[in-house]
């Protein structure tokens, strides 16, 4: 007796104490990106006029446990709420939590970038092409500076970052080229440069070494301001709030929507994981519509609560048309 009161005491505290190697995943919560924060407006334009929004847009999120024990993984699988994956499917090894954070909120930020080109550019605004990265050792180390305005590559005008990869398409390694760009709003600057190699063996053109990116080129700001939040999903939701603000009119007509997907700067909607967590999400903060990336159909049709409609989008203009026509009374895409 003795013993197995000891082997049983040994069993409790491993399984209350020792962290088993999966996640936690389940419903997180959601934002109204046309609200506040914390007090604060999540979407705010700075310099241009505003139009008031009525309704909301509500941005969702996954939740993530990482410190997981074996008594509370069982607790957590039999609620059904949350699902169990292995930890390695959202951990490099090695990779500490504060890495893996840090990406997350990388990933955030570059959504918010790309929301804010993908509004402005369907509203009619110019974009200008930055240098993003500057791969180092490159032709471009030292000459150009992440942050960089890119005008002129290989005698062709840079205008959307498609055009630094047309520019260099019929290069080779050796060739000399002509690039002319602005550093920090100072003059313009003229600099030769030697292309090298292209790192990708399958590629054969030159490489300069560095990655262009479109940003807007508007004499206001777009702040976007919410915190503890990671991940790229969040793009769709952030340009349709951009344009609901900066547009008459009213896109939501006091309903409450909600959504996910990542998108590009040019306004393609992208799938993202945890979809059907998200629904759910959605559904317990009020939302009676779900804004879902084509490609995530399937899985959010199998995972939506009763109740819950789910609207098919494929870039920034679908999921226009799709709540022009919600307020409306029209049909609309569904999954």
């Amino acid at each position: 007796m003795l013993l197995s009161g000891v082997l049983f005491a040994v069993f409790g505290l491993l399984g209350a104490f020792v962290r088993v190697p999966y996640v936690a995943l389940g419903p997180g919560p959601t934002y109204d990106t046309l609200g506040k924060v914390d007090g604060t407006q999540v979407v705010r334009i700075e310099g241009h006029q505003s139009y008031p929004t009525s309704g909301q847009l509500r941005m969702t999120t996954v939740s993530l446990d990482d410190e997981v024990t074996l008594f509370g993984a069982l607790g957590l699988w039999v609620s059904g709420r949350f699902a169990l994956a292995p930890r390695e499917e959202y951990f490099e090894p090695g990779e500490s939590d504060a890495e893996v954070k840090k990406e997350n909120v990388k990933q955030f930020q570059d959504s918010q970038s790309n929301a804010e080109v993908a509004a402005l550019r369907r509203l009619g605004y110019p974009v200008q092409v930055l240098a993003k990265e500057v791969v180092a050792g490159s032709p471009a180390d030292h000459v150009l500076s992440a942050g960089d305005r890119l005008l002129v590559v290989n005698g062709k005008e840079i205008t959307k970052e498609d055009d630094v990869r047309a520019a260099l398409a019929d290069t080779e390694p050796g060739q000399t080229i002509s690039l002319t760009f602005q550093h920090d709003g100072r003059p313009e600057r003229t600099e030769t440069l030697t292309l090298a190699e292209h790192p990708d063996p399958e590629r054969s053109e030159g490489f300069i070494g560095l990655q262009p990116i479109d940003r807007a080129d508007v004499p206001f700001e777009v702040d976007i301001s919410l915190q503890d939040v990671g991940g790229p999903s969040a793009g769709l939701m952030f340009a349709l709030a951009i344009m609901d603000r900066m547009t008459p009119g009213d896109l939501v007509a006091g309903e409450r929507i909600a959504g996910t997907g990542e998108i590009t700067e040019k306004g393609r909607v992208d799938p993202i994981g945890g979809i059907s967590f998200k629904v759910v999400a959605a559904h317990e903060a009020g939302a009676t519509t779900f804004l879902v990336p084509q490609a995530n159909c399937a899985e959010a049709a199998a995972a939506a609560p009763d109740g819950l409609r789910l609207v098919k989008v494929t870039d920034l203009d679908s999921a226009l048309d799709a709540l022009e026509g919600l307020k409306a009374g029209e049909p609309v895409p569904s999954c």
